[in-house]
């Protein structure tokens, strides 16, 4: 029985016992109501809700995702605790999350230990909370508080529950004790007030204001998500409406975003990265000290992001000029932290003292793992991993954050193939969560278990590929960007892609893209592939643009001008650029539309996606979501560019051969989303909320 009762001199405990995270299944939910039931016998004098092990109550139970929802439903249970004659005390350590917070909220008292985690972060799952919570949170903390909340789904810590008024008491001595202490204390007194469906919310026209601007804000920010809008239409109901009606509307709200297609976008990719991130078979290895290789932006990201994990980390340059500068890019990087209040100071000088310099790679002898984050060229690389093999451990693990080279050809000059790995971190290494674990043909599944227990323990989401050019999301990102090419000599201009492209939610454009990291990255990426690997004609406006200078921002000019950084306009020499190509490759213009963008630039990830998975570079259609979603700006309620694609069914697949067929047809792989060769739901999940 997952709810187990307890008396304790007159209190009544609720222990939620459903591991690891307590998390609410139907016999949880009808377990609490048979123990507020049990609490209104006279031998009772209050209620205490805790959770067994770390945890209070971490949201619904996903088992139950994808099954009819069997009552009692969570608004009952939350209504039954709150009308409880006798106080109720929630007692929180680790998490209170979603219907676990608005378990919280029905209690009468919040107490929480020092280590508590609270939040609503159901918009990440293109819900809102569903038991009341949009109603009764701002009847507890600013609604501007609360909306926020709500809105981004970010939990707060103790300290900050405490501040804003969202809990009562941190705890000072084991939790259990004072809980059952406080509730003893607030038998004898009166309810009235703490029943939060009860309150009303004072309120004026500049609160109503602000949450129309913070909505504004959201919805931009959002870029297409519904969930967060709406959050806050429901935290600005609760301030001008009787709780019922606001509770109304809120469960109506929930169950129309329940069916919907976000967040069954939003669901496929939160399961696929679970997924993406389970082991590989092998026994992981310890990794206690860290190596990185290179000092310039990637490598001092990772170092970073390695030292905020805990990690003591040798960070080895070749001079002691380009380590100092190295240095300096990482101080300069966490007092930026600082001042943005993005941590404290005490804790960047922490994670600053884990790094120290080094320019002789014999300070990495005693390293478990060595990441080389060096110039991307194989000659640079050999040079790096033959150095690697005569000093580290031979345990040690050899990784390479190459994008696009040959993990198994680097792998070859080491006396040690089977310990060599690929990293490939996504920049800025410190804020970006994808890590793309390349596995080489002689890869031993241990340093494979290892590499995905060192991005979890990093706070990575990791996926595994396999050796190809580009990997599996550099790969996809090819496609897409020469569609995207094709369609500016079709008659398309770069802001007309961008735009396009940006409304469908994408985080950046691609002609926008290409200017922030430079179009002559790319340009030299292409100067090294086999003539025919690529579509020349796709590229020519690009490559034109890198011979005349125009770089990107950095000279100040690439498909846009630029002044102090911020775009001016468009390059008024990309027309003449695009014409002379049009007319190199028979190419002739014709009115573009919207629509056609957006499909035939993500239609084309999609399709490139799924030939990886047929070539087993990836092991799922959700790996290849799970890449671009979190490493090339696709809007994450859009599922993944496969999810979106599958979505699309018939109409999907008659574009694919539409395509195929086209005068470019030639780079449109033949896979088929319904191909029976490609699992689309490998663990069926067209889920749906329990609550």
């Amino acid at each position: 029985m997952p709810i187990h009762q307890e008396i304790v001199g007159r209190i009544l405990l609720l222990r939620v016992d459903n591991p690891p995270v307590n998390a609410l299944s139907r016999v949880e939910r009808r377990g609490l109501i048979d123990g507020i039931v049990r609490g209104a016998d006279e031998d009772i004098d209050a209620v205490v809700i805790i959770g067994t092990g770390a945890s209070f109550i971490a949201g619904a139970d996903i088992r139950e995702f994808g099954q009819p929802p069997e009552p009692p439903h969570l608004p009952e249970v939350v209504e039954a605790i709150e009308a409880s004659t006798k106080p109720v005390v929630a007692a929180i350590a680790g998490q209170a999350l979603g219907g676990g917070l608005e378990v919280a909220l029905a209690c009468h008292y919040r107490l929480a230990s020092a280590d508590a985690r609270l939040g609503l972060p159901e918009t990440t799952l293109g819900l809102i909370p569903g038991a009341g919570g949009t109603q009764r949170l701002p009847r507890l903390v600013d609604p501007l508080v609360a909306a926020d909340m709500v809105a981004t789904g970010k939990p707060r810590n103790a300290t900050s529950a405490l501040q804003i008024g969202l809990i009562d008491w941190i705890a000072e001595r084991p939790l259990e004790i004072e809980a059952v202490e406080r509730a003893r204390d607030v038998a004898r007194q009166s309810l009235d007030g703490r029943r939060l469906s009860e309150g009303n919310v004072a309120t004026s026209t500049a609160t109503i204001e602000a949450l129309a601007h913070l909505k504004a804000d959201t919805v931009r920010k959002s870029r297409g998500a519904l969930a967060p809008g709406i959050a806050i239409d429901l935290i600005r109901l609760a301030l001008q409406s009787p709780y019922d009606a606001g509770v109304a509307e809120e469960r109506a709200r929930f169950l129309e975003l329940r069916s919907s297609p976000q967040a069954a976008a939003l669901r496929h990719i939160f399961f696929a990265e679970r997924e993406a991130a389970k082991g590989q078979g092998g026994a992981a290895r310890s990794v206690a000290r860290v190596g990185v290789i290179g000092a310039g932006t990637m490598g001092a990201g990772i170092a970073m992001s390695v030292a905020d994990a805990g990690f003591p980390v040798t960070l080895i340059e070749q001079n002691e000029a380009a380590l100092a500068a190295g240095l300096d890019r990482i101080a300069r990087a966490y007092g930026d932290g600082v001042a943005r209040k993005r941590l404290t100071s005490e804790v960047a000088a922490e994670r600053r003292a884990n790094i120290t310099g080094a320019t002789d790679y014999e300070a990495l002898a005693q390293a478990d793992l060595i990441i080389e984050a060096a110039f991307e060229t194989m000659e640079v690389k050999d040079s790096i991993f033959r150095r690697l093999d005569a000093v580290a451990r031979p345990e040690a693990i050899l990784a390479t954050n190459t994008s696009y080279l040959d993990i198994d050809a680097i792998a070859a000059v080491t006396d040690r193939p089977g310990q060599v790995v690929g990293l490939h971190y996504f920049s800025p290494a410190n804020v970006m969560k994808l890590l793309e674990i390349v596995r080489g043909r002689k890869t031993d599944p241990a340093v494979l278990a290892t590499a995905l227990a060192f991005a979890r323990r990093t706070g990575k989401i990791p996926v595994v590929a396999g050796v190809c050019h580009g990997f599996i999301g550099n790969r996809m990102l090819r496609a897409y960007n020469r569609e995207a090419g094709l369609l500016l000599l079709e008659g398309a201009t770069p802001s007309r892609v961008d735009k396009a492209l940006t409304d469908f939610g994408m985080a950046m454009g691609p002609f926008a893209v290409a200017d922030l990291s430079g179009i002559d990255i790319g340009h030299k990426g292409r100067m090294v592939m086999e003539p025919g690997s690529y579509e020349p004609a796709a590229f020519r406006v690009h490559d034109t643009l890198v011979s005349r200078g125009f770089h990107g921002r950095k000279t100040g000019a690439g498909f846009y001008l630029y002044c102090d950084g911020k775009v001016e306009g468009d390059n008024p020499e990309v027309a003449d650029i695009v014409a002379a190509a049009r007319e190199n490759f028979g190419v002739e213009a014709r009115n573009i539309d919207t629509h056609e963008i957006v499909e035939r630039c993500i239609f084309a990830a999609a399709a490139e996606g799924l030939q990886i998975v047929k070539e087993g570079i990836a092991a799922r259609p959700g790996d290849v979501d799970v890449v671009f979603v979190n490493g090339y700006g696709f809007p994450r309620h859009r599922g993944g560019p496969i999810f979106h694609l599958n979505q699309a069914g018939d109409v999907g697949v008659a574009a694919l051969r539409g395509y195929a067929q086209g005068p470019f047809g030639r780079w449109w792989p033949s896979a088929d989303p319904h191909d029976s060769n490609v699992e689309m739901h490998p663990r069926g999940q067209s889920t749906q909320d329990a609550a």
